[in-house]
């Protein structure tokens, strides 16, 4: 009925299995989103994030293996932060150069291939944990509490919508036309991008982590860490221009539901303006039957708006100082946006691509079996 429904407003008729899959997007973020603003924890924006992140992705249903390893591979860089706190407390540079170490491997992860859902919150818990935790021991162990539910809740309703909205069987006509699994990057040009990641997000961190007001940025320090993870994966021609759109068009859909939800607060309105979002981005994020070729960026966009709104309305929508709040936090992710888009063109201008080094030998052979060349000889 939806592919109908578009085929009659002049629309190209949508695939089956994207219409499922944005439906499936929208539902299981937005009832999410619900079921942790019913509950009221602190944090509790990251569990839709993290149902959004898996869901924004082509991927089967989640088994109870694969669930409770998620959940692990969540916690285990909160815990490993964790274990900086003496060298943060007694030897801050070795732990500098640890965090820098930790933050590198998580987008090498991503780099070489790993799951960016996966890579985006363990470089969220790692950057939370070491910089909340260096003001604050008592507040960090909250926080390892606060995002551990969040993992649990948000990897549930991922399973609810799967078994709600189940994947459509596979067209026998496409079975035999798949596609073979792509190679995995190169370790050189993973290391390059892993690089980018880190000279993004490391000169923010090392300022969080000398900030004795850091835990009051925690939704700064999140944006900061899932932009890291878009550098890792984009390529360098397509960053910048990824990230200010991924922030734009985020920061749109939060003004315009702010806006909305400023004539009538009400938590019904705002899970079903986060419904509609994902509709929207959703036709920007599936198309056919796998993924539209700017998925990462809209999905990051459809991260960002809740990021910019929910903190905001747990504020209270209709609160005096919840407007100055939302316009002040939507700035500062513009103004990051910004750092992060001169940050890959001065990694780029100062360590250029390796597209020209790698092409440079066949260059050289050619040129040297030339006609002019022998002749030259």
């Amino acid at each position: 009925m939806l592919t109908k429904a578009f085929a009659r407003a002049g629309s190209p008729p949508m695939h089956p299995a994207a219409a499922r899959r944005i439906l499936r997007l929208s539902f299981g973020t937005a009832s999410c989103l619900l079921f942790s603003q019913l509950l009221a924890w602190p944090l509790s924006f990251i569990a839709p994030l993290l149902t959004l992140s898996l869901l924004a992705l082509p991927l089967p249903a989640l088994g109870l293996k694969k669930s409770v390893g998620l959940v692990i591979a969540i916690m285990a860089p909160m815990v490993a932060g964790m274990a900086l706190l003496p060298f943060l407390q007694h030897a801050q540079w070795v732990a500098v150069l640890l965090v820098a170490l930790a933050l590198f491997h998580s987008f090498y992860f991503t780099a070489r291939g790993g799951s960016p859902a996966l890579g985006t919150f363990m470089t969220i818990g790692l950057t939370l944990t070491v910089t909340i935790g260096s003001v604050s021991s008592v507040i960090m162990m909250f926080l390892v509490k606060m995002v551990g539910l969040c993992a649990v809740v948000g990897i549930a309703f991922v399973a609810i919508s799967h078994a709600l909205l189940p994947d459509l069987p596979p067209d026998p006509a496409l079975a035999g036309m798949k596609k073979p699994p792509p190679p995995k990057p190169d370790p050189s040009r993973a290391g390059r991008n892993a690089l980018r990641s880190l000279a993004i997000v490391f000169p923010l961190t090392l300022l969080f982590l000398f900030m004795s007001a850091s835990p009051s940025y925690t939704v700064v320090m999140i944006k900061v860490a899932t932009m890291g993870q878009q550098a890792s994966t984009d390529k360098s021609r397509e960053m910048g221009r990824s990230l200010m759109e991924s922030t734009l068009w985020g920061g749109l859909g939060a003004i315009i539901a702010w806006n909305i939800m400023a004539l009538w607060p009400s938590l019904v309105l705002y899970t079903l303006l986060v419904a509609l979002a994902g509709l929207v981005y959703g036709r920007y994020i599936f198309r056919g039957p796998a993924v539209h070729p700017k998925f990462q960026m809209v999905s990051y966009a459809y991260l960002t708006m809740i990021v910019i709104l929910a903190p905001a309305v747990m504020d209270g929508a209709a609160s005096s100082g919840a407007g100055g709040a939302f316009w002040s936090r939507l700035l500062l992710f513009v103004l990051i946006a910004v750092y992060g888009t001169l940050a890959v063109w001065a990694f780029d201008a100062l360590f250029p691509g390796g597209q020209r080094r790698r092409q440079s030998p066949k260059a050289t052979a050619a040129a040297l079996r030339s006609p002019s060349r022998a002749r030259a000889h």
